[in-house]
C-alpha cells in the first residue's frame, strides 16, 4: 500500500525588523551669498520665524513659544525689528519725523537686520540654540514691495539671510487689526497705515488699504518662500495650539 504524501512545510516568513528613525540635522543654507567666512554647516540650531502685522498677535505667540521651549529644556534667543544695538535708536528717531525716503528707510531696516544677524542670530545658531524671530526679512521685503522697490534688488540685499526652519505668517483681516490696535494703543501708526504712500488723507482708510496691499504681497511671495499662513483671526489659545503642533514636527 503506497504511503501517504507528506505536505511540504510552509517556509517561515521573515519578520520585519523594527528600526529606530533618527531625525537628520537640517541642512542650513542662505538665500544668497550669506555672510563671508560663515560656514552654514556649523549652524546647528533652529530658526523659527513668526510674521504678521502690528496687532496680529506675534509678540504674544512668541512669548508663549519661548515659555514652552524653555519649559522643555531648550535654550532660546529672540530677535525682531528695531532691536539692533547699532541703529535701533537712530531708526526710531528718524521714523518719528515721517520724512524718510523709501530707500533710506529700507537701508535703515536692512542695517538693523544685518547687525542682529551677525551678533545674535548666527552666534545663537552656531551654539545650537532655538532662535525665535519676531518678524524677519519677509516683512521688510513686503513693505518695500508695496512702496515700489525692485524685487531683485531686495533679494540681493537680503541674500545674507539664513533660510529659516519654519516661517508662520499670522494673517489677520485689516478690520480686525484696526480693532486690536485701537484697543492696545488707541491710535494707528503712521508707517503701518501707509500714510507716506498717499493712499488716503484719512488714516483709518489708509490703514485698511495699506494692510490689504501688504497681505496681497505676503500671499504672492508665499509661493516663492513657502511659509505657512496661519489664521490669526482666532483666539490666541487656538493659534498657539496650531503653532505648537506645526513646530513639533520640525524638532
Amino acid at each position: 500500500m503506497p504511503s501517504p504524501k507528506r505536505s511540504k512545510p510552509t517556509p517561515a516568513v521573515p519578520r520585519a525588523r523594527s528600526r529606530i528613525v533618527v531625525p537628520k540635522r537640517t541642512a542650513r543654507r542662505f538665500y544668497g551669498d550669506g555672510i563671508p567666512g560663515v560656514d552654514a554647516e556649523k549652524l546647528s540650531g533652529k530658526l523659527i520665524v513668526v510674521e504678521g502685522a502690528d496687532g496680529s498677535g506675534r509678540s504674544t505667540q512668541i512669548a508663549r513659544i519661548v515659555e514652552w521651549f524653555e519649559g522643555c529644556g531648550h535654550a532660546t534667543a529672540q530677535v525682531g525689528l528695531k532691536r539692533s544695538t547699532l541703529v535701533s535708536e537712530e531708526l526710531e528717531r528718524a521714523k518719528q519725523g515721517n520724512i524718510l525716503s523709501r530707500t533710506t528707510l529700507s537701508l535703515f531696516y536692512a542695517t538693523d537686520f544685518a547687525d542682529q544677524l551677525e551678533n545674535t542670530i548666527l552666534p545663537a545658531l552656531k551654539a545650537g540654540l532655538i532662535v525665535l524671530a519676531d518678524r524677519y526679512i519677509y516683512t521688510l521685503m513686503v513693505r518695500d514691495l508695496v512702496r515700489g522697490a525692485d524685487e531683485e534688488w531686495l533679494k540681493n540685499l537680503y541674500g545674507m539671510a539664513p533660510v529659516p526652519d519654519a516661517v508662520f505668517y499670522l494673517q489677520v483681516s485689516p478690520e480686525q487689526l484696526v480693532q486690536r490696535n485701537f484697543a492696545k494703543d488707541y491710535s494707528l501708526d503712521y508707517w503701518e497705515s501707509g500714510m507716506d504712500l498717499g493712499l488716503s488723507r484719512d488714516m483709518f482708510d489708509s490703514f485698511l488699504e495699506y494692510q490689504a496691499l501688504v497681505q496681497e504681497q505676503f500671499k504672492r511671495i508665499q509661493k516663492t518662500y513657502g511659509f505657512t499662513i496661519v489664521d490669526g483671526d482666532r483666539s490666541a489659545e487656538l493659534v498657539n495650539g496650531d503653532l505648537r503642533k506645526k513646530i513639533e514636527s520640525i524638532l
